[in-house]
């Protein structure tokens, strides 16, 4: 079943000498269930492609459709719903409140919905990311790497219908960026999460079942990887 189309996606900034285009009609699609990885250099337009996928940007021109919505039709309001149900993000830099604990981290988006938080769910999370002994701790109190668990756990608590890591690993030493790209790929194989991860490393990305390679906001190549 398809959860992601882009149609003919294009981002441009400034005018005549000074524009650049940051995507150049992009289109690709996604099934549920994929892990794909987009990958590019600095400058390629992964970062753009990622903020218009999430709706914290819009597109010049094309289409997106997110299960089966076409994003971009909606309204402000209807967006920030869009994004808070739709959509869970995953940053380098863990973007965890300060204030909260674990729990109260991971339970954030469900809270800012005015929604129940699921308690099983929520904690059968706290256990597959291995937080257990950690749940009242804050993020100061945790390693990078069990900071970004809770990013990864607070971004599924949604049950979102894509999820997006950007650079997921970034700010990780080797053993910890294996262990989250673990906790993605368990992600993916356990709760039939979609997955699209931005990288620049091709090893990394190679964790992935799939991968797109943007370089000067175009599509250089699009294939499955084979393990």
């Amino acid at each position: 079943m398809e959860i992601l189309k882009v149609e003919n996606l294009s981002k441009s900034y400034g005018k005549g000498e000074t524009l650049v285009k940051a995507l150049n009609q992009v289109s690709f699609s996604v099934e549920k269930g994929e892990f794909v990885a987009i990958v590019g250099a600095s400058g390629s337009g992964k970062s753009t492609l990622m903020h218009i996928l999430g709706a914290v940007d819009r597109p010049t021109e094309g289409k997106v459709f997110v299960d089966g919505i076409d994003v971009f039709k909606q309204n402000e309001t209807e967006l920030a719903k869009f994004r808070r149900r739709k959509v869970g993000l995953i940053y380098q830099f863990y973007n965890l409140i300060p204030i909260l604990n674990v729990r109260e981290n991971m339970s954030l988006p469900i809270l800012l919905d005015n929604r129940k938080v699921e308690e099983d769910y929520l904690e059968e999370l706290i256990h597959t990311l291995g937080l257990e002994k950690r749940v009242l701790h804050l993020p100061n109190e945790l390693s990078g790497g069990q900071q970004q668990r809770v990013s990864i756990g607070r971004a599924l608590m949604n049950r979102p219908a894509i999820l997006l890591a950007d650079e997921p690993t970034g700010n990780l030493d080797s053993k910890a960026s294996k262990e989250i790209i673990a906790l993605l790929k368990e992600s993916n194989q356990k709760y039939n999460q979609t997955i699209i991860m931005i990288t620049h490393d091709m090893s990394l990305a190679n964790h992935a079942s799939r991968i797109i390679v943007l370089e000067d906001g175009k599509i250089m190549s699009d294939s499955k990887v084979i393990k």
